[in-house]
């Protein structure tokens, strides 16, 4: 189940804002725009697509870093191990 800090890391990732609970009563805005409480509560339902997105994007940056270098990422994990 998302969070709010989930929600609040997706649409406003550039931070400026602290929240306490799950609540959109327990959100400060300090160095952001603030947003309104229906977008707030709509973002709950979007963060797992963008976790998805997110994680998906890493792969495919650790995969083209892995495949300039020539190594598998078994390769790769035995090198770091092994530092």
């Amino acid at each position: 189940m998302a969070t709010g800090i989930e929600v609040l890391k997706m649409l406003i990732p550039s931070g400026g804002w602290a929240i306490t609970g799950n609540d959109y009563e327990g959100i400060q805005f300090i160095d952001c725009e603030a947003i309104t409480k229906q977008e707030f509560e709509n973002g709950f339902a979007k963060v797992e697509e963008w976790k998805a997105e997110e994680l998906a994007a890493k792969k495919a940056k650790r995969a083209a870093i892995l495949d300039r270098l020539g190594l598998t990422e078994d390769e790769a994990l035995l090198l770091a191990k092994n530092l």
